[in-house]
């Protein structure tokens, strides 16, 4: 790995020396632009920083637009996930986690869009009668093509980098040197009983202002036909329940759900994004039939199985549940919303 490593390093220098140069142009949009991201291949609660910042810019009454490239999509190319009024595509068309976005926040304007400038410019133009109040680019750190007014990077607390490589040897996909470019490091997935962190430091080694935040348990919904009902997650009585879901780092979806008092006694763990087949699904439902347990899984893989109504289906027949999770701000929330504050004056 490590001549590919060196490869791959000395492609991530030249395209950012060309940036910093201004060899590369950056596209400028005449709204504010919000940017989320990370510096690691992987989970770092992106989109749950994301929903915090799209719904405290609802709270202020500013309509966000967010633009996410979408991963798993089929769809390719610019396209309208939710105009504010409507959902236009399902989890198939547009990604699990974009209209998962798009549902918790049903006034934003949602774009998906491999090339964020050209998404920023549909909306430029799409929406040229009512322009949102700011873009939230969701996973935007690397693209560089578009100015973003405020750069948010976040770093998985539960996965220091300090020693870590390069794509593909590691899991950094730029070297540590390049956090000096975010406005704000926000160090997430932070067990709120664990005060030191190393990230922290290094961020503090590039002068970077930086907060701290975990992920919170919200609802625990079951599963119905006809309108689901939500339940607080440490009242489920003597329930026990198999957890599955596809996403990166199951093992953080499992430790929530058990810190939430759940009994969690069998576990089916797919690829992120992976999509699910009717086999996989019946498959779950036989094995939590034969021990007697009822499902849990997260919203994500909840909302990618809404695009298939039978598989919806046979989860509710069952007796399903799905967790909602919320980003809490542990250090840092008047910092990080002053810094959001002051790019939409």
């Amino acid at each position: 790995m490590a001549p590919l490593e060196g490869i791959y390093g000395g492609i991530i220098y030249i395209r950012n020396l060309f940036f910093d140069k201004g060899i590369f142009s950056t596209s400028t949009i005449p709204v504010p632009v919000i940017s989320v991201g990370n510096i690691t291949a992987g989970g770092a609660g992106k989109s749950p920083m994301v929903d915090y910042i799209a719904k405290y810019l609802l709270s202020r009454g500013i309509t966000p637009a967010i633009i996410s490239r979408g991963y798993g999509r089929s769809t390719k190319g610019v396209q309208l996930v939710s105009d504010g009024k409507h959902l236009l595509l399902d989890s198939r068309q547009a990604g699990d986690e974009v209209v998962m976005l798009a549902r918790k926040n049903p006034q934003a304007i949602v774009v998906v869009a491999e090339k964020r400038v050209a998404g920023a410019r549909f909306i430029m133009e799409r929406f040229k009668n009512r322009l949102p109040g700011a873009i939230v680019l969701d996973d935007g750190f690397q693209h560089r093509w578009i100015h973003r007014d405020l750069d948010i990077l976040l770093i998985n607390a539960q996965e220091p980098f300090e020693s870590n490589r390069l794509l593909p040897a590691g899991t950094l996909r730029e070297p540590a040197s390049c956090m000096k470019r975010a406005d704000i490091v926000i160090i997430s997935k932070v067990d709120p009983e664990h005060t030191g962190s190393s990230p922290t430091e290094l961020a503090e080694q590039y002068a970077i202002v930086s907060a701290r935040a975990g992920i919170r348990p919200g609802r625990l919904i079951r599963i119905e036909r006809d309108g689901n009902r939500s339940c607080p997650p440490g009242e489920t009585g003597t329930l026990r329940f198999l957890a599955f879901a596809g996403i990166a780092g199951p093992a953080g979806f499992q430790r929530t759900l058990e810190e939430c008092g759940m009994d969690v006694a069998s576990t089916v763990w797919f690829r992120d994004h992976e999509p699910y087949s009717t086999e996989s699904v019946h498959s779950i439902i036989k094995k939590a039939r034969e021990k007697n347990l009822a499902l849990v899984t997260t919203e994500k893989d909840y909302v990618r199985l809404l695009g298939t109504p039978e598989l919806h289906e046979a989860l509710a027949e069952y007796g399903s549940y799905y967790l909602t999770i919320e980003p809490d701000i542990l250090e840092g929330r008047e910092k990080l919303e002053d810094m959001i504050d002051r790019v939409l004056k």
